[in-house]
């Protein structure tokens, strides 16, 4: 573990071809994620609607936005800096995993129901990212235990979801949070070579599943 001297603050350690592994994989996703959120929003039906357009906007923008802070916090050498993309890296994996519900549960769940799921997705989701923004470093496995409860929140939605999404778009789901739980025990497995480019090579694995997921209902016709 390195220190930021005078902060009290440690950082895992890893080798140079460990890090260059997690450099490729970062990216790959900085590369892959923006492109494959524009084309999706391009590739909406002509007359989507503004809400349609928004939702899947707010999906794109939350896979980007996580993507785009774990490269900085993780390529970034120690310093004080790094503590505070650490808060921001940890903060955006709440509001990725609220966009990719949004457009599912509030286009394709009957109101109220789908409204209500939908909030109270973001309501967790924000909290989530008030512990990592205002209390970093703290109550870490409570932080752990809301990422996992968030991502498979959509689980009573499933009778729902099921008569309401394409046949392909439900499986396309489930794999993507398959992988994501599956990748945490890389994340967790800090004594392995490689866990930390490993976890992040789930995690987009996992972004694609659900990519393509929006892609089958969305925009595939």
């Amino acid at each position: 573990m390195s220190g930021v001297p005078g902060t009290g603050h440690h950082f895992p350690t890893y080798r140079r071809d460990e890090r260059a592994a997690d450099a490729a994989v970062h990216a790959a996703g900085l590369l892959a994620v923006p492109f494959a959120g524009a084309w999706l929003l391009l590739g909406l039906p002509d007359g989507a609607g503004v809400w349609t357009t928004l939702a899947i906007g707010a999906y794109a923008l939350g896979m980007a936005g996580m993507v785009a802070a774990s490269a900085a916090y993780n390529l970034a050498p120690p310093g004080p800096g790094k503590e505070r993309l650490r808060r921001l890296d940890h903060a955006m994996v709440f509001a990725a995993i609220a966009g990719t519900y949004t457009p599912l549960l509030a286009l394709r769940l009957p109101d109220p129901a789908g409204a209500a799921l939908c909030a109270a997705v973001w309501a967790v989701a924000l909290a989530g990212i008030w512990l990592k923004l205002a209390a970093p470093r703290r109550r870490e496995r409570l932080g752990l235990g809301l990422y996992l409860g968030l991502g498979w929140v959509g689980l009573p939605a499933l009778p729902w979801l099921a008569g309401a999404l394409r046949p392909d778009t439900g499986w396309w789901v489930l794999a993507g949070g398959l992988l994501y739980t599956a990748g945490v025990g890389f994340h967790l497995a800090t004594r392995l070579r490689f866990h930390n480019a490993a976890w992040h090579a789930f995690v987009l694995a996992a972004a694609a599943c659900h990519w393509r997921a929006m892609w089958l209902e969305f925009a595939a016709g």
